[in-house]
Formats: C-alpha cells, structure tokens, sequence
C-alpha cells in the first residue's frame, strides 16, 4: 500500500495524497512565492514528516536497503528475541519450529486484536495531528479528552469552531476509533508518543 500524505498551508489544505503529488504542489506554491507556513503530515500515523523538495524534485529514488540476514526477497528479517529457556522449549516442540510458532502467534494476536488496534491507531494519528497543527486552537485539550473517550459528540463539538480543512482532517483520522467505539484491552486508551 502507498502511503498517502496532506500538506496544509497555514490552516487550509493545500495537496492531499502521493509523496510525488506534495511535493509538485508545495514546490508550485513556492514559486508562487507563498509566505504561508506548510506543514506536511503522513495520512497513516498522523505525524508531522519533513520532505527534501531538492532531492524530490530532481527525481532522485531514495536509496534502497542494504540486504541482510533472514530471507529479504520475501520480505522476511532476522532479528533477535530473547525468551526464557522454557519458552524456547515449547518452541523447538512446536511443529514448523521456532520460527513458524511465533508466526503463528503473531497472526492470531493480530486478528483476535484488529479492531481494538483499528480504534488504538485511529486515535493515536487523529492525536499527532492534532498535536502539531491544532494545539492553540479553542476547545483543543478537550476535543483530545474526547478523542480517548470514544466522545464523537463531544469531539464534534468541541472542533466545530476550528478552521474547516483542519476539523476535517481530523475528523478523517480519527473516523476508526468512532466507528469501532472499541477501547484497549485493558479499557483504557493512551496515546503513542513519539
């Protein structure tokens, strides 16, 4: 899946979508000569990411991983994992070995948990959003407080007043945890804080 961006000139947003597409727009508005201040976000996380138009614009490829351990054809990595002997036991025991158990545990964690880390992700790129273009914006601490309590009305409300492009997006982002209305699995909801 490509990952998808939206800029934003002051309060209003200026490109929504490929790396590609901001850049050629940020770089339109500069030899505009925009005064304007131009914050960039990535769609999935919600955080704020710096671009080099330089580089972009000559149409230079980023440079590709160097390949390492583990299989990096199919996408598979080595890394370390550290477990107590008798857990290394039960694995060597498992059919498929070590490797094939924890994959398998991986994959039912994953689907046993997807709508609870749906609404976890949802919030948690509404919140760097919001963290970065909203925080001076009336009614901002509560509309988190809001957020985290699974409050659509409440969150509503309490971004109705902020500029439109900006309530919107962060309505966008924060539309999962809303439709899900799940919480942790331990009920509560703390943001991830970079």
């Amino acid at each position: 899946m490509t990952a998808r961006y939206t800029a934003f000139e002051d309060n209003t947003l200026l490109a929504a979508g490929s790396r590609q597409t901001i850049v050629r727009k940020i770089n339109a508005r500069m030899r505009a000569g925009s005064q304007g201040t131009i914050l960039v976000f990535e769609d999935g996380s919600g955080k704020q990411i710096d671009l080099d138009l330089r580089a972009s614009e000559a149409g230079e490829k980023p440079e590709a991983p160097s390949p390492g351990k583990g299989r990096p054809r199919l996408g598979v990595v080595a890394r370390e994992v550290t477990l107590l002997p008798r857990h290394w036991e039960w694995l060597k025991a498992q059919p498929g070995g070590a490797s094939a158990a924890l994959r398998l545990l991986v994959d039912e964690a994953r689907r046993s948990e997807a709508g609870v880390n749906a609404s976890r992700h949802s919030q948690n790129a509404a919140y760097n959003f919001m963290s970065a273009i909203a925080g001076n914006l009336p009614g901002y601490e509560e509309a988190i407080r809001a957020l985290f309590a699974i409050d659509q009305a409440g969150f509503e409300a309490e971004t109705a007043g902020w500029p439109a492009d900006i309530r919107s997006h962060a309505q966008q982002l924060a539309a999962a945890a809303f439709a899900s209305g799940a919480r942790c699995l331990d009920g509560t909801v703390t943001p991830e804080r970079s």
